[in-house]
């Protein structure tokens, strides 16, 4: 017997570190040749490594979240000598064939011209998990590219190993509810993560100063003083403009359900003194969603040490309002512990106390999402600018009838546009991707809604 330690390989990335996401052993376990040990992460992707010795797990030297440098040593073995495939030598069978999707390459394992394994695996034997599932590597990067899990796949497989029809027919049905295990909003109200390292100065830096005209000897030419609230929003918005790096994204919905369920709702008695719109149904499809993508509800902070991100596990939701003071974004605080008809009512106050100019500053900060309700406005979609401390804002687009195509005929149907935009710092593609569809997703069956 003899203890062998394995190192973090290069994993053909030219990245010289990664973080142990998780760990799929445990002290004691017993492993075979190119079992999945453990989860990493580096900076372009989602990694699983395989082990290179049969054997028992002796020691995990890295926890969990910790991120360490390529070289460094992260589990120990103990292994039987005859049966070890030598230390820095593992069976390449298992890396996809290019017609599978590809995989990254795991080049610090060691040679990759001839070098083998007494135990090396067919190259088309699956791997089995430590939770039990088969599936080939190619197979295991679509599940997770697509969001599914494997547990929950039915396999069609010869040898009982999950296919790739079976995780893209599980993916399509999964798309039509969404809702089956959404998370419950946690106890603890606001956490950290490590952010990158700030993206360079913003484009304002480098713009030219604009030298200031006066309209004062032109009578046909008002000048109107930018001060109070404009002055306020201005700033704002330059500063999120030219500090947050916005993405916008955006999906046409058929409304119809909601603008039925909107009627149903001001035909109840309960609504009776409750003015209900659809603004109600986004609302709380944007809370839902939140929950589901909690980074379009983070903020990105600058501080003394560097900067971080603010996960925030609560919704003050930020209804941006036209009022004649200007643009105003109140916000309703720790929305998601309200009910729909509690949600209805704080709606209802906070439009009739932006109209009536009463609106405080307290009611305005501590936001953390914000929707721009352009529709009323006539507006089908826009590319908003974020509110400063949040990562995310939603613009609805006005619900008209329009022809849409269901069950191959065109109908009418009440369509929208959900649009989005968001800090790219905080929220990557899928993540504001999946949030805009999750919102969309409710729009078109507000049954979702319920749980």
């Amino acid at each position: 017997m003899s203890t062998q330690n394995f190192t973090l390989p290069d994993v053909g990335e030219g990245l010289t570190e990664a973080e142990i996401v998780a760990w799929k052993v445990a002290p004691g376990d017993t492993v075979a040749i190119n079992d999945v040990i453990c989860e990493i992460e580096t900076a372009k992707s989602l990694v699983e490594l395989p082990s290179p010795h049969a054997g028992v797990v002796g020691e995990l030297l890295v926890a969990e979240g910790e991120t360490v440098e390529v070289g460094s040593p992260i589990i120990t073995f103990v292994t039987d000598a005859r049966d070890d495939a030598g230390p820095g030598v593992i069976a390449t069978a298992e890396a996809p064939a290019p017609e599978e999707g590809g995989g990254s390459v795991l080049v610090g394992y060691g040679s990759g011209t001839g070098a083998t394994s007494r135990r090396k695996r067919p190259a088309e034997r699956p791997v089995r998990s430590s939770v039990g599932v088969i599936a080939k590597p190619p197979i295991r990067k679509l599940a997770r590219d697509l969001g599914v899990d494997l547990t929950t796949v039915t396999p069609t497989g010869t040898d009982g190993e999950v296919t790739r029809d079976d995780v893209v027919k599980h993916a399509e049905q999964a798309s039509v509810f969404r809702n089956i295990q959404t998370p419950e909003w946690g106890d603890v109200r606001e956490e950290t993560v490590p952010a990158p390292q700030s993206a360079p100065a913003g484009l304002a830096r480098g713009l030219a100063p604009v030298a200031a005209s006066s309209a004062a000897s032109d009578d046909r030419i008002e000048s109107i003083p930018v001060k109070g609230v404009r002055k306020a929003t201005s700033s704002a918005m330059v500063q999120s403009a030219y500090s947050a790096p916005h993405v916008t994204v955006w999906k046409d919905v058929d409304a119809t359900r909601t603008m039925e369920l909107v009627k149903r709702l001001k035909a109840s008695p309960d609504y009776a003194d409750i003015r209900v719109s659809p603004l109600l149904i986004v609302a709380r499809a944007v809370i839902w969603a939140a929950r589901r993508t909690p980074m379009v509800n983070a903020a990105w902070i600058e501080t003394e040490n560097g900067a971080e991100i603010a996960v925030r596990h609560y919704v003050n939701l930020g209804i941006a309002a036209a009022t004649p003071r200007g643009l105003l974004v109140p916000n309703i605080k720790d929305a998601q512990d309200l009910s729909m008809k509690d949600l209805a009512r704080a709606l209802n106050r906070l439009t009739v106390t932006a109209r009536e100019g009463k609106t405080t500053p307290a009611d305005q900060q501590h936001g953390t999402i914000t929707i721009t309700n352009i529709g009323v406005f006539g507006m089908d979609a826009g590319t908003p600018i974020i509110n400063p401390g949040e990562a995310g804002i939603v613009a609805m687009g006005t619900i008209s009838q329009k022809p849409w195509v269901v069950d191959g005929e065109v109908r009418p149907r009440w369509v929208t546009t959900v649009a989005g935009s968001f800090d790219h710092r905080v929220v990557d593609g899928d993540g504001m991707s999946r949030f805009i569809a999750d919102v969309a997703s409710v729009l078109e069956e507000p049954a979702l809604l319920v749980e």
